[in-house]
């Protein structure tokens, strides 16, 4: 049977939210998932399903029932004809890339963070970079949910077409998925050239980079004219492999990018007016390294340093505009900040709630340290964000209603209307999609 706890605090990630649970369960099935959602319309409990709880947002926040889907994990089938995994919901991209990368596949794409299920990257719009490749809810090919009423059903291009083009990015909002059929690709290894160099010539030939390289991403050192850039592209079968060597590996990633991490960020929390030395000298301390290795554990990087984040959408071609505006409000402003800014590139899709719905787009993402207050900076960054036509990213922190996000996503009354349909009575729902949808 189902484990069930009763009434139990908890929060996110990144304490950013918090809540009282009626109660937890955690299936080890769909027949469960199924118990469950039907015994939560009985007691008039709301229900949401969560994952690693990596969400900024409120996206994945009840008083209700939350229904942890670990036990949901793992690879079910691969189709090597049609390119395809088939995976349950609960898997964490970490064992998923691992699991794929067995049997000799891969995702195409990946974001730089592995924490997350697989059903939550793809409900909030989790997204690479690189200006041919989409994010991983575009890479959907098909879904089984459990619906409000505790219908199973299977959505693809093909099967309740209209219902699979809104729950591929659902925000949660349409029902609680329980396997996801996936676009994968052999397995291949990237070369990653990842370097210091000045801002100012980094944006002027951002497009070039971006057109010229599989993925492009930098990362800009707020007070100084630093950034650190990753260029990875891939190479043809049979290279060899070169992966970082060990004590590389261990000074970059684990020493200098988060356990000195932590300890910068305290410092400047505790004493603000040191942020522009810290970062003076952090913009220096990551030399140019070069490496060959699988493409997993190229996109990804560790994040240990707690933090919290806002990431907004562009058209491409406004990311130096944005960025500038956001270096001369920093500069203008008394505030400090110790994380750099990432900046990145992807491809138009067709996802209907997708931030790069129909236009090629630059992300721009800000963050702050847990303990430090995030309000001024990315209340300021938001502002510039919605004079540039930008998207939120659904998991990460903003303040836009739905008047707003209507305007920005031609097909919000196409999912409000399948929402309206297979969830009537908002089982689903939460205070932060009554935001965003309106209701």
């Amino acid at each position: 049977m189902t484990r069930v706890v009763r009434s139990v605090e908890w929060s996110n990630w990144a304490g950013t939210e918090s809540t009282r649970l009626a109660r937890v369960a955690t299936p080890r099935d769909e027949a469960e998932v199924v118990e469950e959602v039907r015994a939560a319309a009985s007691r008039g409990l709301r229900v949401k399903a969560i994952g690693a709880g990596h969400s900024f947002t409120g996206v994945a926040v009840t008083d209700g029932l939350q229904l942890r889907l670990g036990a949901l994990s793992g690879v079910m089938s691969i189709d090597a004809t049609r390119g395809e995994a088939t995976v349950r919901a609960g898997t964490p991209l970490h064992v998923l890339n691992e699991e794929l990368s067995a049997f000799g596949y891969a995702l195409p794409n990946l974001g730089d963070i592995d924490r997350q299920s697989i059903a939550g990257a793809v409900g909030t719009g989790t997204h690479g970079t690189g200006l041919r490749l989409t994010g991983l809810s575009a890479g959907i090919r098909a879904l089984r949910l459990v619906l409000a009423d505790g219908s199973v059903v299977a959505c693809s291009p093909t099967q309740d077409p209209e219902l699979f083009q809104a729950a591929r990015l659902g925000l949660g909002a349409l029902g609680i998925i329980t396997e996801l059929t996936i676009a994968v690709v052999p397995a291949f290894l990237l070369h990653a050239v990842e370097r210091p160099e000045p801002l100012l010539s980094v944006l002027e030939q951002v497009d070039d980079a971006a057109e010229s390289n599989d993925h492009f991403e930098f990362y800009w050192y707020p007070h100084t004219d630093r950034t650190q850039t990753k260029r990875n592209n891939r190479v043809p079968v049979g290279t060899a492999l070169r992966p970082l060597a060990g004590w590389r590996e261990r000074l970059d990633d684990d020493l200098l990018a988060n356990r000195l991490f932590e300890v910068s960020n305290r410092v400047a929390t505790r004493l603000p007016r040191t942020t522009k030395a810290i970062n003076a000298i952090a913009s220096r301390a990551l030399a140019e390294r070069s490496y060959i290795d699988a493409s997993h554990r190229v996109f990804v990087t560790a994040r240990d340093v707690r933090f919290v984040e806002s990431e907004w959408a562009f058209p491409r071609r406004s990311l130096r505009e944005v960025l500038l505006e956001l270096r001369d409000w920093i500069d203008r402003h008394d505030e400090r900040i110790s994380f750099p800014v990432e900046c990145r590139v992807a491809a138009a899709d067709d996802v209907w709630l997708s931030t790069a719905y129909e236009r090629e787009s630059a992300y721009i993402a800000v963050h702050r340290y847990h303990r430090q207050q995030h309000g001024r900076f990315f209340d300021a960054f938001e502002a510039i964000a919605t004079e540039h036509g930008g998207r939120p990213h659904w998991g990460k922190l903003h303040t836009r209603g739905a008047d707003y996000l209507r305007e920005c996503y031609p097909r919000m009354d196409d999912f409000v209307a399948v929402r309206d349909r297979v969830d009537p009575e908002r089982r689903f729902g939460n205070p932060y999609l009554e935001r965003i949808l309106g209701r």
